[in-house]
């Protein structure tokens, strides 16, 4: 589990093809403190930690994850979002994450709003996946808060810390984005759909 939070971005270093899946190198200022089998969320993604060599290390993504996730856009020199798995010991200061992807969606809009900054993004409008608003929504791995919902479109609002620290300042209109949407919500839907 996950909170959103973002610890720090790293640089991807290399990209290797094995058959199906990608073996993703980065370099990262939390490097030193991994260990090989920890789990990492990358832009929300959660993958594990398969090698560790001086600042470098490496995950691998599967097909199934490629397929449903950003990752398969990543090229060398990137920026991806880090987190590290959450300590139950510590204060939850974002949302409860999974760093399991619902779908991804796409940056549609990008304003700067004296000061910070708000991103509108869209999604599959046949996908069933429900968002409120002032609800919790992840996009690469950021816990943020949705606002101006629409049938499939929401938009975000981005302070300049946030701006600065994640990978928010390399976002383009019409990249694609990682969206992880709010666990509770789902377990909500699925109970009714029980009913």
């Amino acid at each position: 589990m996950f909170t959103g939070i973002i610890e720090t971005v790293g640089t991807v270093n290399k990209i290797e093809k094995e058959k199906d899946n990608l073996h993703i190198t980065l370099e990262s200022k939390i490097t030193s403190d991994l260990k090989i089998d920890q789990s990492v969320s990358h832009n929300g993604v959660c993958l594990t930690v398969i090698d560790i060599n001086n600042n470098y290390y490496t995950v691998t993504a599967i097909k199934e994850t490629l397929n449903k996730t950003n990752l398969k856009y990543l090229q060398v020199g990137d920026k991806v979002n880090l987190e590290r798995a959450m300590l139950l010991s510590q204060r939850l200061d974002g949302h409860l994450v999974q760093g399991h992807i619902d779908e991804i969606g796409t940056c549609i809009e990008i304003s700067e709003n004296n000061g910070s900054w708000i991103f509108t993004f869209k999604y599959d409008k046949n996908s069933n996946n429900i968002i409120i608003e002032k609800g919790s929504i992840t996009v690469n791995g950021v816990s943020l808060t949705a606002f101006q919902i629409e049938e499939n479109t929401f938009s975000v609002a981005i302070i300049p810390y946030t701006y600065q620290h994640t990978n928010f300042n390399q976002l383009k209109l019409n990249q694609i984005v990682n969206l992880e949407f709010d666990v509770i919500g789902k377990y909500i839907q699925r109970l009714q759909k029980l009913e």
